[in-house]
């Protein structure tokens, strides 16, 4: 399963990944310290093979993890059920959690540090998702 992890913090990025890989997560994951880069490699291999997973951080310097969810809105209909995003944040703001809801392509939002139990439930959500299909 590929895993996309954007995050522009270098310690919150290495622990993140020491826990997925740790937790048998993903074989497969590409860091990115810019959204932009993140959305410019999505785009570009949307038609090979998507992440399962983004992590994606909502505060980072020139563009938000709410620009990138905009900025995947032409690709919503390629993208949903294939691609699940979770959104890291520090932010306790309840403002947050109802614009993810506006998301369709947002599957929860998750506060920092992410933990072994938030993870056990992704992975026991990607399951269920599958069996469905």
């Amino acid at each position: 399963m590929k895993t996309y992890l954007i995050d522009d913090d270098d310690l919150g990025v290495y622990l993140t990944e020491q826990l997925l890989r740790a937790e048998g997560f993903s074989n497969s994951i590409c860091t990115f310290q810019s959204a932009k880069e993140a959305l410019e490699t999505l785009v570009n291999e949307k038609d090979r093979e998507l992440p399962s997973v983004v992590f994606l951080d909502l505060n980072m310097p020139s563009m938000n993890g709410w620009q990138f969810l905009d900025a995947l809105a032409p690709y919503e209909d390629e993208l949903l059920g294939r691609c699940h995003i979770y959104i890291l944040t520090s932010s306790l703001a309840l403002a947050d959690l109802e614009k993810s809801r506006e998301y369709d392509l947002v599957s929860g939002l998750i506060h920092k540090p992410i933990d072994s139990e938030e993870i056990r439930a992704i992975q026991s959500q990607m399951v269920d998702d599958m069996a469905d299909e």
